[in-house]
C-alpha cells in the first residue's frame, strides 16, 4: 500500500461503510397513493410547485364548508402526492452522483499509485546511475593519476589492462594509446550518465509534482463525495417523510369518512336549504315584479281606450299581455367587493372527489358555487351592488362563519342574489338597505376556512353562477 492509499482509505471510511445511499423505497405504496394525483410535469420547479399549490387550492375548496382540518388534510396530501415522484428522481440523480464520486476518487487514486511506482522506479535508476558515475569519475582519476605521475603515458599503463608483462616501445605505445581512448570512452560515458542523471532528476520532479496534483484531486473527489453522500442522504430523508406523510394524511382521511360523510349531509342540507331560500325569494320578486309590469300594461291599454273615447274614436283591441324579455344581467352593474385588485386563489365551478377522500354525495364532484378571493383577515368588504340585507349574522349549519347574504332585487325581468362568507364581523343587520360600494363586513376565516379568504357568490334568478361573469 503506498503513502497515499491510507490517506484515502481513512476518508472514505469517515464518509460511512456504503457507497450508495439507497435502501428499498416503499414504492408500491407511494405509487397508489399517487392515483389521482395532479400533473406536477411542469417546464420548471416554480410552475410545479405553483401547480401543486393551485391543484391543493382547488381541493381545500371544494371541501371549505366540510371541515376545515380535512380539508387541509386533503389539500397536503395533493401537494406531498405530487412532490413524491420528483423527490423520487431526485434521490435516484443523487445516487447517481455519488456513484461519480466514487468513480472518481477510484480513478485518482489508481493514478497516485501510479505516480508512486514511477516514483519508486526512477529514484531506483537515480541511485544506480549514482554508483555508475562514482565507478566512472574513480577509473578517469585512476588514468588521470597515472598518466601525471609518468609524465603524459603511464609505463605501467598495461596494469589498467590487467597486464602485469613488459614489452618493447611499440607495444608500449599501442598501451598508452588504448589508455587514452579508454580515457575518451570514460569522459564519454560520464558525460552520458550525467545527462541521464538531470533527465532523471526532471522526471523525478515531474513525478513529484503529478503526485501533488493527484493528491490534491484526491482530496477535492473526496470532498465531492462526501458532499454528494449528504445530498443523497438529504433526498432520501425528503422522499421517506413524503412517504410518511402521505400515508398518515391518507390513514387520517380515510379514517375520517364517516365524519366526513356525516358533514357532506349536513352541509348538503344547509346548501339546499340557501338554495330553495334564494329561489322562493326570488321567486316571489319576480312574481311581484311581472305582476307590476302586467299592471303598468293593464293601466296603459286603459288609458289608451279612456282616450280613445273622449275623442269619440272605436276603442283599440286590448292585446293580450305578453311579459317582456328578460334584459342583460350587465344591469345590475356589479362591483368588485374589493377595493384594489385582489388575486382569485379558487374559480367558480365544478370540482371533482379530492383523491383521498369520498365521492360528494354520490355524484363524483361537487360544485363551488363562488370564487375565492386570496385577501388578508379584515379587509374591507363591500356591496357589489345596492340591495336588502335578508340574511346575515353567524350560522354553523353551512360551514361559512359569518356572512352577509343582499337581494338586488330583480332589474330588466332578472333577479340577484349576492353572498359573503367566512367574515371576521360583520357591519350591516338583517333589513338594512345598503348602496353600491357600502361597506358591509371585514373578512376572515370563519367558518370551515383553511385560511384568510373571502367566498363570494352570486345568484342570478335563483341559480348559482360564475361571478365573474357579471363583475
Amino acid at each position: 500500500m503506498t503513502t497515499m492509499e491510507p490517506a484515502l482509505a481513512r476518508r472514505r471510511a469517515a464518509l460511512g461503510p456504503a457507497r450508495m445511499v439507497g435502501g428499498v423505497l416503499a414504492l408500491g405504496l407511494a405509487i397508489s397513493l399517487l392515483t389521482g394525483a395532479p400533473d406536477a410535469r411542469a417546464d420548471n420547479l416554480d410552475d410545479q410547485q405553483a401547480a401543486l399549490q393551485a391543484e391543493s387550492d382547488r381541493v381545500q375548496a371544494s371541501l371549505e364548508f366540510v371541515d376545515s382540518g380535512i380539508a387541509k388534510a386533503a389539500g397536503d396530501l395533493v401537494i406531498y402526492q405530487g412532490r413524491l415522484p420528483g423527490a423520487q428522481q431526485a434521490l435516484l440523480e443523487a445516487q447517481g452522483k455519488v456513484a461519480s464520486a466514487v468513480k472518481d476518487v477510484d480513478a485518482l487514486a489508481a493514478r497516485v499509485e501510479l505516480a508512486q511506482q514511477n516514483k519508486a522506479t526512477i529514484t531506483s535508476q537515480l541511485e544506480s546511475d549514482k554508483q555508475k558515475i562514482t565507478d566512472t569519475k574513480k577509473l578517469i582519476g585512476q588514468i588521470a593519476s597515472q598518466a601525471y605521475k609518468s609524465g603524459g603515458v603511464p609505463t605501467n599503463v598495461a596494469l589498467l589492462f590487467g597486464s602485469n608483462e613488459t614489452g618493447s616501445l611499440t607495444e608500449s605505445m599501442d598501451l598508452a594509446d588504448q589508455a587514452m581512448r579508454s580515457q575518451n570512452a570514460a569522459m564519454t560515458k560520464l558525460t552520458q550518465q550525467n545527462a541521464t542523471n538531470v533527465n532523471s532528476q526532471a522526471r523525478l520532479a515531474a513525478v513529484e509534482q503529478e503526485i501533488q496534483d493527484l493528491k490534491a484531486k484526491a482530496d477535492a473527489a473526496l470532498e465531492r463525495e462526501k458532499a454528494a453522500r449528504d445530498d443523497a442522504a438529504s433526498k432520501k430523508a425528503d422522499v421517506d417523510k413524503l412517504i410518511d406523510d402521505t400515508t398518515r394524511l391518507n390513514g387520517q382521511l380515510q379514517a375520517a369518512k364517516p365524519g366526513i360523510e356525516a358533514n357532506l349531509a349536513k352541509v348538503k342540507a344547509a346548501q339546499d336549504s340557501v338554495a330553495a331560500e334564494i329561489q322562493d325569494r326570488d321567486r316571489k320578486l319576480r312574481e311581484a315584479w311581472e305582476a307590476e309590469q302586467r299592471r303598468l300594461a293593464e293601466q296603459a291599454a286603459a288609458a289608451a281606450q279612456a282616450a280613445a273615447a273622449a275623442q269619440g274614436r272605436p276603442a283599440p283591441p286590448q292585446a293580450p299581455y305578453v311579459a317582456p324579455p328578460a334584459g342583460s344581467p350587465s344591469a345590475f352593474g356589479l362591483i368588485h367587493p374589493f377595493a384594489g385588485q385582489v388575486p382569485i386563489t379558487s374559480g367558480f365551478g365544478w370540482r371533482a372527489t379530492p383523491p383521498g377522500t369520498i365521492d360528494f354525495y354520490g355524484t363524483g364532484g361537487y360544485l363551488h358555487t363562488g370564487i375565492d378571493f386570496g385577501v388578508a383577515c379584515g379587509t374591507p368588504v363591500y356591496a357589489a351592488a345596492a340591495g336588502t340585507v335578508f340574511n346575515s349574522g353567524w350560522n354553523s349549519a353551512d360551514g361559512g362563519g359569518w356572512r352577509v347574504k343582499l337581494s338586488h332585487g330583480v332589474i330588466q325581468g332578472n333577479s340577484l342574489t349576492t353572498i359573503y362568507y367566512h367574515n371576521s364581523s360583520i357591519v350591516v343587520a338583517n333589513g338594512q338597505q345598503v348602496a353600491q360600494g357600502q361597506l358591509i363586513a371585514y373578512s376572515g376565516s370563519t367558518g370551515n376556512s383553511t385560511g384568510c379568504h373571502a367566498h363570494f357568490e352570486t345568484w342570478l334568478n335563483g341559480v348559482a353562477v360564475d361571478p365573474m361573469t357579471l363583475l
